[in-house]
């Protein structure tokens, strides 16, 4: 299985051209203020300085270039109206894992770069924190290639490559990190195997429920949904491999199965939207699109 690699996920941006993260709120964007407004004024970005002309406000006087050039001249702001959007990815080791086409890992990687694609490509911010084997990483939502780079090159180097010991605290761990970065307003998308975490009556999450639009990507794959099929097989980890009897383990890997889909639901119900499936044995470029399109969040 291939692991994704920063060239492979440069080349998502195409793929992305065509999709433009909604709300599902218009009322909530509207307070936020939705995107970068055209006209100009008093904002935070600094634009241009150019001669002062009756009416311009006297607190926006560039009193150094007004000093060089002998009249007066101003500063112009462009407003920042940009939406930040967060990715929350969950790269923790036990994402490791796939029967088919890629690992949960490799889905999340490559889900989240089209994602983040989408949002610099329709004006937003895009930032992220990432689940890993260590400390969470995170980057604040930055605009264009500035945020988006970044991003991709902590998704590359952080996603596992070769099988450990799982970290099921690691998507908690990073959700903790989030909850006092994300502002009111702010577009959260999850990614994980919502293997662990995910408790809809967490605090953490209710904090983000009351003042963010969040959406869940549930990375699955079938060989945990459906249990091993009939016959002896080996697993584990490197050393401490162990048999399994297919018949013998079916029915309590379909009850966790069972357990975590109820458990994601919730969750999502908690926020009012629908996860989003994303199954290992398909190509995400392909299937995310339409799925978004399709969905009542893409505008």
């Amino acid at each position: 299985m291939k692991i994704p690699d920063l060239d492979e996920l440069l080349g998502l941006r195409g793929a992305a051209r065509s999709l433009a993260l909604g709300s599902r709120d218009p009322s909530r964007a509207a307070r936020l203020g939705g995107h970068r407004g055209a006209h100009r004024g008093r904002g935070l970005e600094f634009e241009e300085v150019r001669p002062y002309v009756p009416g311009d406000d006297a607190r926006s006087i560039d009193w150094r270039v007004t000093a060089r050039r002998g009249r007066p001249h101003t500063k112009l702001f462009r407003e920042e109206r940009e939406r930040p959007v967060w990715l929350l990815v969950d790269l923790q080791p036990g994402m490791f894992f796939g029967s088919r086409r890629q690992f949960k890992s490799a889905a999340a990687v490559r889900a989240a770069a089209l994602l983040a694609w989408a949002a610099t490509g329709g004006g937003d911010r895009i930032g992220a924190v990432i689940a890993s084997g260590g400390q969470a990483f995170c980057a604040v939502p930055r605009a264009r290639e500035a945020g988006v780079l970044p991003v991709l090159r902590a998704l590359i180097e952080l996603q596992p490559r070769a099988p450990a010991a799982p970290r099921p605290e690691a998507l908690d761990e990073a959700l903790s990190t989030l909850v006092p970065l994300a502002h009111p307003g702010s577009l959260v998308l999850v990614i994980s195997d919502f293997a662990a975490g995910g408790d809809a009556l967490d605090p953490r999450w209710l904090r983000l429920a009351a003042h963010t639009e969040l959406h869940l990507y549930w990375i699955i794959d079938a060989l945990e949904q459906n249990g091993l099929p009939a016959g002896q097989f080996r697993g584990g980890l490197p050393g401490r491999l162990r048999a399994y009897d297919g018949d013998a383990t079916r029915r309590r890997w379909q009850a966790a199965w069972e357990e975590r889909s109820a458990r994601v639901l919730k969750l999502a119900e908690r926020f009012a939207t629908e996860p989003i499936r994303l199954d290992t044995g398909e190509v995400i470029e392909e299937v995310l699109p339409p799925l978004l399109r399709r969905s009542r969040f893409a505008a």
